[in-house]
């Protein structure tokens, strides 16, 4: 969506964490607070001279930047731990992977093993013993899980998707991971670039937490529809972004961006909104899956039974959370806003401090 993302050489890191120590993460001052019902959240961004995470906080002139942590490459997937830590994955292909606290001040950083690349999402087992990421295998291409010890971020173990290309990863409540396959292909030597789209092969798949084993594959039926964030609806019901990859520009234009898996059977659902072709991140609230879709410059609704439902204009809405208040806050350029539950209704809205928000970002309260 955005930039072509830098990779920091492994000889530059020890040099590009001496200098971020050197410059320091101290939180910035100065915020006035909108009162006891003010919101965070914890973000990733492209600032002025590199990309940070942080969060942010709401004040009365908007959402502003409370702390902030500077970052070698542009960050992706986030997590909030069970202790207040955060997590934050570099963008696929990826190379860092980081904890810090939400003052701003960096507590682990883990960098990849050779021959392997983080794709940008990173979980958290159920009883937070384990971190789980998305990677790919540089050599082979194929789609691995990373499972890493929480304490130190150290890779313990390794499993296979089944598929290219994985980007996120969610928890079931039956103890398995659920992990969307992409499956589009690249190679090493072009990094983000594309490469026969006619063999793609995207997929969902669930995995037994206890050894990785496969224990179902689901495919749609169209072969150009990449599958990328999910979020978990009701009674199970799961549901899942899509990103169009035909090769003709009215065929891409026209795709569905948003699918629902049953447990038994995946399912696109149609629009009635030209969305063109990119769905940015996913969120449910009260009855409704909303999917970000920054090129249309809005946020499309549909039911949870896959009937459309609205589409609300945020310009390169992207960043989506469920609100703790209801809704869903909705993170565009240089503006948030909070999607009431009725259709296409706005709640609260609040400028954004001259940030351009990556993909996701997660209410703290």
């Amino acid at each position: 969506m955005r930039d072509a993302h830098r990779l920091v050489p492994a000889m530059d890191r020890r040099r590009w964490l001496a200098m971020l120590a050197a410059i320091g993460t101290a939180p910035l001052s100065g915020l006035s607070w909108a009162g006891a019902s003010a919101s965070r959240f914890v973000a990733a961004w492209e600032a002025e001279h590199g990309y940070r995470v942080g969060v942010l906080a709401r004040t009365a002139q908007g959402l502003a930047v409370q702390s902030a942590l500077d970052v070698p490459t542009r960050a992706h997937g986030l997590w909030v731990e069970r202790g207040g830590t955060l997590l934050a994955a570099a963008r696929r292909p990826g190379d860092w992977l980081v904890r810090w606290r939400p003052d701003g001040t960096a507590v682990t950083w883990c960098w990849i093993e050779p021959g392997r690349a983080f794709n940008g999402h990173v979980i958290a087992s159920a009883d937070g013993r384990h971190l789980y990421t998305t990677e790919t295998d540089l050599e082979t291409a194929s789609g691995l899980i990373g499972v890493r010890d929480a304490a130190s971020l150290e890779k313990i173990d390794e499993w296979s998707t089944h598929g290219m290309d994985p980007h996120e990863l969610l928890t079931d409540t039956d103890g398995s991971l659920v992990v969307a396959n992409g499956g589009i292909p690249t190679l090493p030597e072009t990094g983000r670039v594309k490469v026969h789209l006619d063999r793609m092969d995207a997929s969902l798949v669930r995995l037994d937490t206890a050894d990785g084993r496969l224990r179902g594959q689901w495919r749609l039926p169209d072969p150009r529809l990449s599958l990328r964030h999910m979020a978990w609806g009701e009674r199970g019901q799961l549901g899942i972004a899509l990103q169009a990859e035909h090769d003709r520009t009215e065929d891409k234009a026209a795709a569905p961006l948003f699918a629902t898996f049953d447990g038994q059977a995946l399912r696109a659902h149609a629009a009635e909104h030209a969305l063109v072709g990119y769905g940015g991140d996913i969120a449910f609230a009260n009855g409704r899956y909303a999917v970000s879709c920054p090129r249309a410059h809005g946020v499309a609704m549909w039911r949870a039974d896959g009937r459309w439902d609205g589409f609300t204009a945020l310009a390169e809405a992207c960043a989506l959370t469920s609100a703790e208040r209801g809704g869903i806050w909705a993170g565009g350029r240089e503006r948030a806003l909070r999607i009431a539950t009725a259709a296409g209704a706005e709640g609260d809205a609040a400028p954004l401090a001259s940030l351009r928000l990556d993909n996701h970002w997660a209410e703290l309260g």
